[in-house]
């Protein structure tokens, strides 16, 4: 008579898939635009929905020599400019049920604190980009040509973009000369910041001449390159971050082409006001059986570019783009 095994499909209810309880969190960018918010009020007058800071203008110099028997005139000091930041709140609620709480495979609380915290500084951060987007000194790599204006908007067009318009040295080199000439004081000791798309620079640093990153590096500092960083050249200092916005809004009908925005900054190009610092909040619980729990981030701030001459952004594509 053959044997009679107990195996797995005679009780297949005894054995069950395993799962691991311990949840992972999706990839992540790390904020970084905040940071370049370092101009902030110091001494306010009153609570506001607006703050305004403002700037005294310098006297135009006065090279003529003085006649000895003649008392000059007088001059008006010029009109202080104003900036103003508008206060805005900003926040994200969830709705944690109790049956949530009690049935959940994982412990729902500390992963709901974690994705509201991370929330919080990437919606923050997305809020400042946009303020720095939409500065008026605008470099743009059109058609294989430099072209410069300061009266730019979030919305200029580039319409003449190709997608051979890549990052070069020479907008490096254009974009610290003009901070410079700016008069711009630099963000990071002696060094402009330049935050860039990993996208945009690889570009740079697969460039290759005596006037390119790549060839020095070969032989002078190839930390940098076994290291895959930019880092300091031509007057600024690089952070690469896939935060820097890019889109689909280039070039014309099949022309079409993703446009990449690197920032270049010195000190006080932005500014930022807080009426309430961003923290969590958990709510109250107010359903007549007590199953709802409400968590969430809150806060009222606002910002505003400071010294536009402290602020380039420059547009280009990149040969490794999606699309």
């Amino acid at each position: 008579m053959a044997n009679a095994y107990t195996d797995t499909t005679a009780m297949s209810n005894a054995v069950q898939a395993a799962w691991d309880k311990a949840f992972e969190f999706e990839l992540r960018a790390e904020p970084v635009f905040r940071v370049l918010a370092d101009k902030r009020p110091t001494s306010l007058t009153n609570p506001g929905d607006t703050v305004n800071l403002e700037i005294f203008q310098d006297l135009a110099e006065q090279t003529a020599p003085l006649t000895e028997t003649v008392d000059p005139d007088a001059v008006a000091l010029g009109n202080p400019t104003i900036k103003t930041i508008t206060l805005t709140e900003y926040g994200n609620p969830v709705l944690l049920t109790r049956k949530l709480r009690m049935f959940s495979l994982t412990d729902i609380d500390p992963a709901v604190t974690n994705i509201l915290g991370y929330n919080a500084r990437s919606s923050i951060d997305t809020i400042v980009q946009t303020t720095l987007r939409g500065g008026p000194n605008l470099l743009q790599r059109l058609a294989g040509d430099l072209t410069y204006v300061t009266n730019a908007t979030a919305t200029t067009a580039a319409t003449t973009m190709t997608a051979t318009d890549i990052f070069t040295s020479g907008l490096a080199r254009f974009t610290t000369t003009q901070l410079r000439t700016n008069l711009a004081p630099p963000k990071f000791g002696s060094l402009f910041g330049c935050f860039i798309h990993p996208q945009v620079a690889h570009d740079l640093k697969e460039e290759t001449g005596a006037a390119a990153w790549r060839d020095p590096h070969n032989y002078s500092a190839v930390g940098n390159i076994w290291a895959n960083e930019i880092g300091t050249y031509e007057g600024a200092y690089y952070i690469e971050s896939p935060r820097c916005y890019n889109a689909v809004d280039a070039g014309t009908g099949d022309n079409t082409v993703r446009r990449f925005r690197t920032y270049y900054v010195g000190r006080q190009a932005l500014m930022e006001a807080v009426g309430e610092e961003f923290h969590p909040v958990a709510g109250p619980i107010v359903d007549k059986l007590g199953r709802f729990r409400p968590l969430g981030w809150y806060g009222v701030a606002g910002w505003g570019r400071y010294r536009d001459q402290c602020l380039i952004r420059v547009e280009t594509t990149s040969s490794v783009a999606p699309d």
